[in-house]
């Protein structure tokens, strides 16, 4: 301490104001190191909150002591990274976000000689809240609600009527749920009711739109609705065609719009075919066959001998040989035909209209061939009643996009940058502050008084006051060997410094 107060007794105003200087950026830097040390930094707890239940949400963290900050716009809230445990498990106790109902837990609390319709009742209550959270865990589902109807047991299987179940599902912000997690939903909560069989299951998201057991467009079972299924097709479809504008134009010159009629429908077709020549299915053939030896003649004898022949043997006036031969032949033909049955799946495209927007930077020449090549791309058929539009105007010069002002890695490059100046401006302070002091032990002042003349009469005052004096006050040197004696260190400072300079 003795030595720190003899530097800066020793340095001249100039040094005590630079030692000044980095004593306060020394503070200003660990000040800035502080804060960006002890900086709070927010996670995010909930989001796509309504905005009727933001003020519930920061309610019910205020109770609890819980900093929070709204964000995007206050649809979403975050609390501090160390709070998030104790936030989440607040507005669960509050049951703000709308909480699922409880489950199999309301047994644990049940009265003793409860009837047996309470038993069913919050049997039924158990299991549609257990449902509730399982549903919840689904990607895409934000809360859920479960109503099933269990009907009363018969005697007679004839007499029974079969469960149901309702469930309202709300999507996140913006989102639907796909038909895959909806056929996964209803089969889960099928398999989860005894006797209940997935087309009894009713899924309705918070538009009202039904997505099981029967979707938008009339698509049984789930499935994918005519209007997704377009959707599909029109963006898979500009997509195709942007590509190959940006390919063969450049990027931000040209636009397709697609709007197509896709068949959703799964049909069966029917085709009847008949052939040229007929299929022979019955033949009859008769053949008949009489040989006889002589004919009667004209003027032969009256009677039975003249009017029947005599095969075995006969004579007469004007007989001859005879051969009596008959054959019929007749066949039945059938129609010979072929019926095709096809299954169609949906997919089939029924017409389209495509718009294609160039730029005006475009040359008019090339406009012509980039109709052709899109109406080939997207498969135009005029018969089919497609149709393709091109335009041309000036499109519209995108703004430029500021960078963000949140803390990035710009940020904590500078705040490295300001460190490394503190850090820099101490050395460079240290080194002056030594080099001051060189300077200072150069000529010392014990050395100056000792080499400086006495005149006569403060000889003969100190002589006079001489008796005055303490024994114990040290006097001064006589000589080099008693100053080098007293304090030979700094008369080997003293030394080096005269050598350094020459």
């Amino acid at each position: 301490m003795a030595q720190i107060k003899t530097v800066l007794a020793r340095l001249s105003t100039r040094g005590k104001l630079a030692l000044g200087g980095a004593a306060l950026a020394l503070v200003i830097l660990a000040f800035v190191l502080f804060q960006m040390a002890t900086k709070q930094s927010y996670t995010t707890l909930a989001t796509g909150i309504e905005p009727a239940e933001t003020g519930q949400v920061t309610e019910a963290l205020t109770a609890k002591g819980i900093p929070y900050q709204l964000q995007n716009g206050g649809t979403a809230v975050g609390v501090p990274s160390a709070n998030v445990a104790e936030a989440r498990i607040a507005l669960a106790e509050s049951n703000v976000l709308g909480g699922s109902k409880p489950g199999f837990e309301l047994f644990d609390s049940q009265q003793f000689g409860a009837s047996d319709f309470q038993q069913k009742v919050t049997f039924q209550r158990a299991l549609e809240g257990e449902l509730e959270r399982t549903i919840d865990q689904v990607e895409g589902v934000k809360s859920s609600n479960v109503q099933l109807t269990l009907p009363e047991e018969q005697l007679f299987s004839e007499e029974a009527i079969k469960p149901t179940a309702a469930v309202l599902i709300a999507t996140d912000a913006g989102g639907r749920l796909g038909p895959g997690p909806t056929r996964g939903i209803a089969h889960l909560v099928a398999a989860s009711v005894e006797g209940l069989n997935a087309n009894n299951v009713t899924i309705t998201d918070g538009s009202g739109a039904t997505l099981w057991p029967a979707g938008e467009g009339g698509v049984v079972g789930g499935g994918v609705s005519k209007q997704a299924i377009q959707a599909r097709y029109d963006q898979s479809m500009e997509t195709r065609l942007d590509s190959l504008l940006a390919r063969t134009i450049g990027p931000e010159k040209g636009r397709v719009q697609v709007q197509a009629e896709v068949e959703a429908n799964h049909s069966t077709q029917s085709k009847l075919e008949y052939a040229k020549k007929g299929v022979p299915l019955a033949r009859q053939a008769e053949h008949e066959s009489l040989k006889g030896a002589a004919a009667v003649g004209a003027g032969g004898a009256a009677g039975t001998a003249g009017n029947i022949p005599g095969y075995a043997a006969g004579t007469g006036a004007g007989g001859g040989n005879s051969n009596y031969k008959r054959a019929n032949e007749e066949t039945q033909y059938g129609v010979n035909k072929t019926i095709t049955h096809t299954q169609v799946a949906p997919g089939a495209v029924n017409r389209q209209h495509v718009a294609l927007i160039l730029d005006k930077s475009v040359p008019p020449a090339e406009v012509a061939q980039l109709e052709k090549a899109i109406a080939g791309a997207a498969g135009i058929e005029k018969k089919r009643g497609d149709t393709l539009t091109v335009s041309q105007i000036a499109f519209a010069k995108p703004p430029e996009v500021a960078a963000p002002a949140g803390p990035g890695i710009t940020e904590y490059v500078k705040y490295g940058l300001i460190g490394l100046a503190g850090v820099g401006f101490l050395i460079f302070a240290a080194r002056h502050l030594r080099r001051k002091q060189d300077e200072v032990l150069a000529e010392p002042i014990w050395l100056k008084e000792l080499n400086a003349p006495t005149s006569l009469a403060e000889l003969e005052v100190h002589r006079a006051s001489e008796d005055d004096w303490d024994e114990d006050r040290p006097t001064l040197p006589s000589n080099a060997d008693e100053v080098a004696a007293m304090d030979s260190d700094k008369v080997a400072q003293q030394l080096r410094s005269w050598m350094k300079e020459g």
